[in-house]
């Protein structure tokens, strides 16, 4: 890495020995026109007119001298190499000088500049924040909204491609500001907007609370992330009478749901992710996929020219905490379980979890000849085919793979309808007869057969760690059974992670996939990390459990969601410090796994936030102003869009939370 920065380094340094020679040679064109044209072209020009190296200036220019100083020369003297010298540390100064403007307007005036940009970068960025439109040719002209636009309104559009680097200006079709009235032209859908997902531009030029209050400003710049949109809201479909999509995947309330998603497009909103319920698609028989419903608001959403980013989402929805609706699993895969429970996760009292299928049937036949790992791939390769105009055109530009409850790569080890109540530990989830067949499997191979057992004093879901044998100090946890039971615990999750995935990348060949974590951060700070255990993540204080995973999601392309954007902020909540939770120390752990494998992190909130001080946590974590690196966040989703953030005070907060998302500038008025 060291050597490929160092020829990084010496690569933009000879790009600035070439623009200074240039300068040099515009300095002797002026000689140039008294007469000198062709010695010039000799000094600057070798004989296949590609510049030569700085040596081999230095001899032409004494060949030179040589020649222009002989008696009858009939050309006048060249400049002297001192001056040149001379003017060369000059141009050498300036550009350290403009170095230096560019990068403080880059840190702390919330400019989107790239790195090399010159004067007429920063004018053209001066004019876009007083409200004029500059096209890329240098074209000027005022704004059509600048003369309905609040006096000292200063935003503006400052994102910037990261492959061409230069700024654009807000489209015409994007609202500035939100009209006190806009509440009543829009009557929200109960369809439960999910979320709203935003990756981030690079983070160099996000400014801390303290630097927008000194300077009058908030606001963040930096590079826009080509393959994924920078912000989306997510829709959740929900029940016949509320749902956007109900069970029968038909779409209600067409007309509500676009007054909705043109709410969204004026804020500058780029996309929408949306489910697709396994339960809703293939509900009523295997391989009869009904996507109706879905192709009509995914048409809607391409005619307003906003991107998609779907969520293959194969578990159940309404018994989590936050769940405010039910969609179950296919009545087909019900039908079989009540004949075969074990198809479902079991805990050591038999109590199934129908949330999602278990991961022991990934290979069995057991879903009407088929395994559970061919009915996700029939699945995700039905969409393929019936949305295939969506990826061809680009509308789609993501895919999140569900791998578990919530569509999370986790065990659904805390369960409310079973008991579990924050902060307990959860309990594993590892007695269907599939899993407890693959346990006896791997206890044989290691010679001690009497392993193939679950621990017998792991407490119950709501037990704290000290009340347990297997998880206190010193527990079983780190034992020779204890070690071997939570490898091949924590190995089932990556090798079910890693089989789908490898079947959705085929599905989806071309197109950007991701997963999704959990962040479960409660009794971190203690030796067992007994809550993540349970829940499949081995580890432990002695061991890391995510460098595996991310390894994993590296192999296959995948981006990693990782679900809490702003737990690192949330240390002083009592309940935290109770149950010795560190959710900073999560964050860097999984994000520090995620870097060193050079995977794409993308996030979510996990708390509701509708104030200024919410948002700009958030920001604060997603674009890191201070990493020595300049490693952010690829993308943000925000949950959720609800009436109350339809209300119209939370609603300018929230278009105040786009604009810096997207890296403009806005005022910090006081609200």
């Amino acid at each position: 890495m060291s050597a490929d920065m160092q020829k990084l380094i010496g690569a933009n340094e000879e790009d600035d020995e070439e623009e200074i020679e240039m300068d040099v040679k515009e300095e002797d064109n002026e000689d140039h026109e008294n007469g000198q044209k062709h010695i010039a072209a000799q000094m600057m020009l070798g004989a296949d007119g590609v510049m030569p190296s700085t040596s081999h200036q230095f001899q032409i220019q004494q060949q030179l001298q040589e020649q222009v100083s002989t008696p009858g020369g009939g050309a006048r003297r060249s400049r002297p190499l001192e001056e040149k010298e001379r003017t060369k540390l000059r141009e050498r100064h300036r550009r350290a000088i403009t170095a230096r403007i560019l990068a403080g307007l880059r840190k702390h005036g919330n400019y989107n500049l790239r790195v090399r940009a010159d004067i007429n970068d920063v004018i053209a960025a001066l004019a876009r924040e007083a409200g004029w439109v500059v096209l890329p040719d240098g074209t000027t002209f005022p704004s059509r909204s600048q003369g309905s636009r609040p006096a000292g309104d200063s935003s503006a559009g400052l994102t910037s491609s990261s492959s061409q680097m230069l700024s654009q200006q807000v489209p015409p079709t994007s609202l500035q500001g939100v009209s006190s009235g806009y509440c009543a032209s829009v009557e929200y859908n109960a369809c439960h907007m999910k979320g709203v997902f935003m990756p981030t531009p690079a983070p160099y030029d996000l400014s801390s609370s303290g630097h927008s209050q000194s300077s009058g400003m908030v606001g963040n710049g930096g590079e826009q992330t080509e393959s994924l949109p920078l912000i989306a809201g997510s829709m959740e479909v929900i029940n016949e009478q509320l749902g956007v999509v109900n069970m029968k995947c038909e779409l209600v309330d067409p007309d509500g749901l676009l007054k909705q998603l043109r709410v969204l497009k004026s804020i500058n909103v780029d996309g929408v992710m949306i489910d697709c319920w396994w339960g809703i698609v293939e509900a009523d028989a295997p391989q009869e996929y009904n996507w109706n419903g879905y192709r009509r608001l995914f048409q809607m959403v391409h005619e307003l020219k906003l991107k998609l980013q779907v969520v293959m989402s194969f578990h159940e929805c309404g018994g989590n905490v936050g769940d405010d609706v039910c969609i179950p699993l296919p009545h087909w895969v019900a039908e079989i379980g009540r004949s075969n429970p074990d198809i479902f996760f079991t805990d050591r009292e038999g109590r199934r979890n129908t949330e999602c299928l278990s991961w022991g049937i990934d290979k069995e036949r057991v879903l009407r000849g088929r395994t559970a790992v061919e009915v996700y791939f029939d699945f995700m390769r039905s969409f393929r085919v019936e949305f295939n105009e969506f990826f061809e055109d680009g509308i789609i530009s993501m895919v999140e793979v569900g791998l578990g409850p919530c569509g999370e790569l986790r065990y659904p080890s805390c369960p409310v309808k079973h008991g579990w109540r924050y902060p307990g530990i959860g309990e594993f989830q590892c007695y269907d007869q599939y899993m407890l067949k693959s346990l006896m499997k791997a206890a044989e191979m290691r010679g001690h057969s009497f392993w193939a057992r679950g621990p017998d004093n792991a407490g119950s879901y709501s037990s704290h760690p000290h009340e347990t044998g297997f998880f206190c100090d010193e527990g079983d946890y780190d034992g020779y059974y204890g070690r071997f039971f939570l490898n091949w615990y924590s190995q089932l999750l990556i090798n079910h992670g890693d089989l789908v995935l490898s079947l959705a990348k085929l599905a989806f060949e071309g197109s950007c996939i991701a997963a999704k974590l959990p962040g479960i951060h409660w009794w971190y700070k203690t030796s067992s990390h007994a809550a993540e255990l349970t829940a499949g993540f081995y580890n432990p204080c002695n061991r890391d459990g995510y460098i595996a995973i991310a390894a994993m999601l590296h192999k296959h392309g995948a981006a990693l969601n990782f679900a809490r954007a702003e737990l690192q902020f949330l240390e002083q909540r009592e309940d935290l410090q109770e149950a010795l939770a560190n959710p900073q120390g999560l964050v860097w752990q999984v994000l520090n796994a995620a870097w060193e494998t050079c995977i794409t992190v993308v996030s979510e909130n996990a708390f509701v936030c509708h104030d200024r001080v919410g948002y700009n946590k958030i920001l604060e974590n997603v674009k890191p102003v201070n990493d020595p690196d300049g490693r952010h966040f690829s993308s943000f989703t925000y949950l959720r869009l609800t009436p109350l953030l339809m209300e119209r005070q939370n609603f300018m907060e929230f278009e105040r939370f786009v604009k810096r998302m997207h890296g403009e500038a806005v005022l910090y008025l006081q609200v």
